[in-house]
């Protein structure tokens, strides 16, 4: 006899939840504890019950004895007992035939070689027989009682059926003829064993008989027909077997007292091996694995069948096996939404009414589908990348179909996830940061996620659960106008019209990556009374980009940003801004954290405006920097390019040559470096910020024409940008192309 240890409580994650209703055979409780999660907390709903002994999870019920209950994990060859006052866990040797007999606390084992009765509660072994490769004779065909039974095959070519008690008592029950096979001797009632066995080939169907045990006799006989694997049930007033027809499955019903036969039609065609039982005037059946189906069947449910009136009552939602004690009170291990997995006693009804279904034993799983963990982060730092996050969330089973959507709490944009499963119930996506179906990159801030899943099985509700968390970008692009950590570009069409075109840059697994474009705004019109605009950073001393805009007056204005991709209304800077020519804005020059802005008068002065993050005064008195500047014309400040700590500067000749000018970080720039020639062919160049994500400024070009190229920024300041990549970027205005971009 093995030693007895605790039960393997494979409590799901999610199952705080305290189980039960009645207790074991004894009436004894002990709390079942939940381990403790090692993922996100479940939201599982908690079980309205109180608590129960523990029951081996994984493990399926095939005896019960008078103090507790014969298991057996169908993986494994090996049983176990599990006692009903604590749920504690004998584990039997390995590579036996086990069996309860339906007397006490007794089991029939086999070896092979050697039968025996013994008491799991005690160790005491009263019965014990010697088989023929053992040394004995006979062949051990099962156990019922306090006896054992083996057959022994005589001269003719029959076998006699001999009963083994106590005290080496062993006496013939049947003589068969030759041809009969199969038998095999069950527990049926508390005064009764059951036979079946079949006869030679070519009869339909197989016998089935009681055999007194006080006795040794054979009293009653039957005989089934179109056979399954669900065997016989008895109960001490009927005997019920089921048969699969071609034209439907049934159980025939026999009353014991009378002889007399009945068909309960059960469905059509073939719907599986039912597990039956009897209980007083009910015939209980259920279709087995239906918690881990892939479709759903209303025979799942373990129900009760009135065997007078016909009505029909619905006990648990689920079973997987079930034995009767030695009391002949129906035990069934399945589960139900309510209660959740373990083991129910099936009590029988008062006043010959419906039985009733109560949890004695708890494997602290759920029955209806629970989230039992999820890998959601609080924080997702979209900073860096293009391949985005994978979120998942984990199931207490894996058949069912889940959806989960994500929500900005400010805009109430979504993300709707494509799921795939992996071998567990753990169901992930691949969140590459877009909402709305791919063309809006996710904007920083709070966020809902929503996650729900139905049952395939039809077992239990539709589960739903959500939670938040938090997407950050540090630090946010110069141009991010809609708080969403990718460059926007401010472009005006012909009309006069401002729009804000939203940049996202995708990343393919192996076909490389594209600038494009994502959410295109139409800001307003009237934006033809400036002739010139340049975004300017945040200037005006909150988080998100600010612009300016100089009418054709010569005042300049500022337009703060909001942080939703639009601006507040304008407000003056001051006149004069007519001397200039070239105006630049974005790059950080004086190393302060605070953007700059430089323009060229006319006669080729460039001068320095330093930012104060005040937008009611956004830039000090200007600066002189230096003289001959009129040699360009175009001015691009693209922040810091060079890899130094401070913005840079990239000037444009007239033959279309393109120079970089290293910030020194004092509003000062080293002598210039030539980059290449051919940018003449360029409207507009933009310093658009890291639009890539890998930490270094990039630069867009404008053909005027339809056409725009990205060049992605290196950090080194010798060959600052490579190739040139064509982008997918301002092509969805209504009247293109634009006159000016910035």
């Amino acid at each position: 006899m093995s030693h007895v240890r605790p039960s393997r409580r494979r409590l799901a994650v999610a199952v705080t939840a305290v189980l039960a209703v009645t207790a074991g055979l004894t009436g004894m409780t002990v709390q079942a504890q939940a381990a403790p999660s090692a993922t996100a907390p479940a939201t599982a709903p908690r079980l309205a019950s109180e608590s129960v002994v523990p029951f081996p999870a994984g493990r399926r019920i095939v005896g019960v004895t008078e103090s507790g209950y014969l298991t057996k994990d169908p993986s494994v060859t090996a049983h176990s007992w599990v006692r009903a006052s604590d749920g504690a866990v004998t584990e039997l040797p390995d590579d036996l035939a086990v069996a309860s007999t339906g007397a006490g606390d007794l089991v029939a084992m086999s070896n092979g070689s050697e039968a025996w009765l013994e008491d799991v509660s005690t160790g005491e072994q009263p019965v014990r027989i010697r088989l023929r490769t053992g040394g004995g004779t006979g062949v051990y065909e099962g156990a019922a009682g306090r006896a054992l039974f083996s057959t022994v095959s005589r001269a003719d070519g029959g076998i006699d059926l001999r009963m083994h008690t106590a005290d080496d008592a062993t006496s013939t029950v049947a003589a068969f003829p030759p041809g009969v096979h199969a038998v095999s001797v069950s527990a049926g009632t508390s005064a009764h064993a059951l036979l079946t066995y079949r006869t030679p080939a070519g009869e339909i169907g197989a016998p089935w008989a009681l055999i007194d045990l006080a006795t040794g006799t054979i009293t009653e006989t039957g005989r089934r027909e179109y056979l399954g694997s669900e065997g016989v049930a008895v109960s001490s007033t009927h005997v019920v077997w089921v048969e699969h027809r071609p034209t439907g499955i049934s159980a025939v019903v026999r009353t014991r007292a009378t002889g007399e036969q009945h068909r309960i039609p059960l469905g059509e065609g073939w719907v599986g091996n039912l597990r039956i039982g009897l209980q007083g005037d009910y015939l209980v059946y259920g279709l087995p694995n239906g918690l881990t189906a892939q479709t759903s069947d209303p025979m799942f449910a373990l129900t009760a069948h009135n065997l007078r009136t016909g009505t029909e009552t619905k006990l648990l939602d689920h079973v997987t096996s079930l034995a009767t004690a030695p009391n002949g009170v129906l035990h069934v291990r399945g589960g139900t939404v309510a209660h959740g997995e373990g083991l129910y006693r099936i009590a029988p009804g008062t006043g010959g009414g419906a039985p009733s279904a109560s949890l004695v034993a708890s494997t602290g799983e759920p029955t209806g589908l629970a989230l039992v963990g999820h890998d959601v982060p609080e924080v997702i730092d979209l900073s860096r990348g293009g391949s985005g996050r994978n979120l998942t969330w984990t199931l207490s089973r894996k058949n069912a179909i889940p959806t989960a959507t994500l929500r900005h709490v400010r805009t109430g944009k979504t993300a709707k996830l494509r799921l795939t499963r992996s071998e567990s119930s753990s169901y992930t996506s691949r969140w590459s940061g877009d909402l709305d179906g791919s063309p809006v990159t996710a904007y920083n801030g709070d966020y809902v996620w929503e996650f729900s899943a139905s049952p395939v099985n039809g077992i239990g509700p539709t589960l739903t659960a959500s939670g938040t968390f938090k997407v950050v970008r540090s630090p946010a692009a110069p141009h991010d106008f809609n708080d969403n950590g990718s460059p926007d570009v401010l472009a005006r069409d012909t009309s006069g019209r401002l729009w804000r075109s939203d940049s996202r840059f995708v990343v393919w697994d192996d076909s490389g990556s594209q600038l494009t474009e994502g959410e295109n705004k139409l800001l307003g019109g009237g934006w033809n009374a400036y002739d010139q605009i340049e975004a300017t950073g945040n200037i005006g001393g909150a988080t998100t980009g600010d612009l300016v805009a100089r009418d054709k007056a010569g005042v300049l204005w500022i337009y703060l940003g909001k942080g939703d991709g639009t601006f507040t209304t304008r407000a003056r800077i001051g006149a004069g801004w007519n001397i200039y020519d070239k105006i630049a804005a974005g790059s950080d020059l004086t190393n302060d954290g605070r953007p700059d802005l430089l323009a060229t008068d006319k006669s080729g002065v460039l001068w320095l405006y330093k930012g104060t993050g005040d937008w009611r005064a956004p830039f000090a008195a200007r600066a002189r920097i230096g003289a001959g500047w009129d040699i360009y014309n175009q001015l691009t400040a693209t922040g810091d390019i060079g890899g130094a700590a401070s913005g840079d500067l990239v000037a444009r000749d007239k033959a279309g040559v393109l120079w970089i000018y290293l910030g020194k970080g004092d509003g000062t720039f080293a002598t210039r470096t030539r980059i290449g020639g051919g940018w003449n062919a360029y409207l507009e160049t933009v310093g658009i910020g890291d639009a890539n994500h890998d930490g270094h400024p990039d630069l867009i070009a404008y053909t005027g024409s339809y056409g725009t190229y990205f060049y992605a920024g290196t950090g080194n300041w010798r060959t600052p940008f490579v190739g040139r990549q064509g982008a997918a970027l301002l092509r969805t205005n209504p009247n293109p192309p634009y006159t000016a971009i910035s």
